[in-house]
């Protein structure tokens, strides 16, 4: 098969392990040229500082016959993720993709969350988004008005925690949420210059995941097909679609979120007007009592946190 990412560069962040390594190993597959970055922490994001996961993730590819160099720059750190945009294009000439993947978990219940796990978590996933996609397209932007436009792609990093809301990540959710609406304005924003903008919300096994997946009824799904061969949880099964959108194939394809979860392929659906009331002049707060339940009856209920719609 012809590699469909043959001399694209791409930026991805959180690459040294789980699904952002095999986004790595699987861009290198189709003949990109990879910039691995990852700060080697915990996954509470406690710890940092060593290149060691990401210079791994390099030998893996250089071992496919692939080229890519590892960065551990802070990428919620606007000078650190200056500097990792600028690895890009000093290594390769230039940057195609960047895949926005850096994340960690401090959940608690809304009750007993701290200060410090609300702002770590919101830090690294919202600024960790932000500050890379801001160089990026300032890069992209700069070659657009100087005649050189890139066939360019933003890939960022949602979840259903933030699109259907999982209790007990408030600030999970709340940044993934805010990735989720920061794409598709982005994708408004930057298609001038040649750039699309999409997000995923990947379900998958890693180490910021496995206790979720180790109990209960994913662990007994999880059972039931590996019995047959196939692991549904596997992060590698994300890689492809991940790869697909940052291919030139993709042009169309902007401003949508996806789900991907073993062989399954999701297009999430927004936010939209549902039904309502309207009369001319002000409502009267006691007017209100009498209508909003019957409103709220007639509207399609909060989606569960697997996305499916429950049955009424």
């Amino acid at each position: 098969m012809n590699p469909i990412c043959k001399d694209r560069v791409v930026v991805i962040t959180g690459a040294g392990r789980g699904l952002g390594r095999e986004y790595a190993l699987e861009f290198a597959r189709q003949g990109a040229k990879v910039v691995v970055n990852d700060l080697g922490g915990r996954g509470d994001g406690v710890g940092s500082g060593t290149s060691g996961p990401a210079i791994e993730v390099v030998k893996e590819i250089e071992a496919l016959g692939g080229q890519a160099v590892a960065n551990a720059d802070d990428v919620a750190d606007w000078n650190g993720a200056k500097r990792l945009i600028d690895t890009a294009i000093e290594a390769f000439g230039g940057l195609d993709v960047l895949v926005n993947n850096a994340g960690i978990l401090r959940d608690r219940t809304l009750v007993n969350m701290e200060e410090e796990d609300w702002d770590a978590v919101i830090r690294v996933h919202m600024r960790g988004t932000f500050a890379p996609a801001r160089h990026a397209a300032a890069y992209w932007r700069a070659e657009s008005k100087a005649g050189r436009q890139r066939d360019a792609r933003i890939i960022n990093t949602s979840s259903s925690s933030g699109l259907y809301c999982n209790a007990g990540q408030s600030n999970y959710g709340a940044a993934k949420a805010g990735i989720a609406a920061m794409s598709v304005i982005a994708a408004r924003e930057l298609d001038r210059y040649g750039v699309t903008v999409n997000a995923i919300y990947p379900t998958a096994a890693s180490r910021l995941t496995d206790d979720i997946f180790a109990t209960g009824e994913w662990a007994t799904m999880r059972a039931e097909s590996l019995a047959k061969g196939f692991d549904p949880l596997a992060p590698d099964n994300v890689a492809p679609l991940v790869a697909w959108l940052g291919s030139a194939e993709s042009a169309s394809i902007t401003g949508r979120v996806f789900g991907a979860r073993g062989g399954r392929i999701t297009v999430a659906e927004g936010w939209h007007a549902g039904p309502r009331i309207e009369k001319e002049g002000r409502w009267s707060a006691q007017e209100l009592g009498a209508l909003i339940p019957d409103l709220v009856k007639q509207a399609a209920p909060n989606a569960l946190t697997t996305g499916e719609i429950p049955a009424q």
